[in-house]
């Protein structure tokens, strides 16, 4: 490898650290006090960046905000995804509750930047941004891997109800992370999270107690 080509890499990989730097600090402050109270002074500061790196990396702050928005929510997605492709077709309600808690349960339990990332996903999963066009497939295919799943245990509950079903559970884990009750909840040990709000999301899932 030539020194220059060497010089190249160095300056890229620098580059790719501002730019994850600042992704982080945006998503850390974005969820303590959403898009309206986040300042570029704050990022800057909190990132040890120049307020030239953010409009170099992204243009502008609001640029910036929605880049660490869809980062966040885009690692979610994809985790959820993942998870929910990992069970068999004869998963029962509570795996399917499990796989698409699993995310925010681990959030919980790391704390740090993994909650801070949940906690952005929770704001934007009540109060949706513009702009989500990009992961709209990702969406699409969470939605009907999850349908798909609670169906072969709700036998004769039409796609609608099920589909409503599941965004109450999502609701509800917005709501947790963000609630004092998440605070209290993630001081508890990674299994006891789980034993705790698995059910709950199952029974969300069931909707009756005949189903599962």
């Amino acid at each position: 490898m030539s020194r220059a080509t060497e010089r190249t890499d160095q300056r890229r990989e620098a580059g790719q650290r501002t730019r994850d730097g600042l992704l982080a600090a945006t998503q850390e402050l974005l969820a303590r006090r959403g898009q309206e109270g986040v300042t570029l002074r704050e990022i800057t500061d909190r990132a040890g960046a120049n307020v030239s790196a953010v409009s170099y990396h992204f243009g502008s702050l609001k640029a910036l905000c929605d880049s660490a928005i869809e980062n966040a929510l885009e690692r979610n997605l994809d985790a959820q995804i993942d998870e929910v492709a990992s069970l068999d077709p004869a998963s029962g309600v509570e795996d399917l509750a499990a796989a698409f808690a699993g995310p925010m349960m681990r959030a919980l339990a790391a704390g740090g930047r993994d909650l801070a990332v949940m906690r952005t996903v929770a704001r934007v999963g009540i109060d949706p941004p513009e702009g989500w066009g990009r992961l709209t497939a990702k969406f699409q295919q969470s939605r009907r891997d999850i349908v798909r799943q609670l169906s072969a245990n709700a036998p004769g509950v039409d796609e609608r109800e099920l589909d409503f079903r599941i965004r109450c559970a999502a609701g509800l884990l917005n709501w947790l992370v963000l609630a004092p009750i998440g605070t209290e909840l993630a001081a508890e040990p990674p299994e006891q999270i789980e034993r705790w709000l698995v059910p709950v999301l199952a029974g969300a899932f069931r909707g009756s107690p005949d189903v599962g």
